[in-house]
């Protein structure tokens, strides 16, 4: 299972259900695929085909929707 938290500019920001407890989002477009964690900061973790433009968008879409993410990690994961 893989929750979809948003999207936004042509990126799918989710969560794989069994996964490693650390906090993070995965993001994918048609163009690649990137992971960020999202403690103890926001940090790329992992890209596949993403340019350096792409991963600076998605990090300001993360930071603005960091609250959203954290209340979605947190009830995803309470459960």
């Amino acid at each position: 299972m893989s929750p979809t938290i948003f999207r936004a500019a042509g990126y799918r920001f989710f969560f794989f259900s069994r996964e490693e407890t650390r906090m993070h989002v995965h993001v994918v477009s048609g163009d690649g695929e990137a992971k960020f964690w999202l403690e103890p900061e926001i940090e790329l973790a992992k890209n596949i085909r993403l340019s350096r433009q792409q991963l600076k968008a998605i990090e300001i879409l993360i930071e603005e929707h960091n609250n959203e993410l954290t209340r979605a990690w947190q009830q995803h994961f309470s459960s």
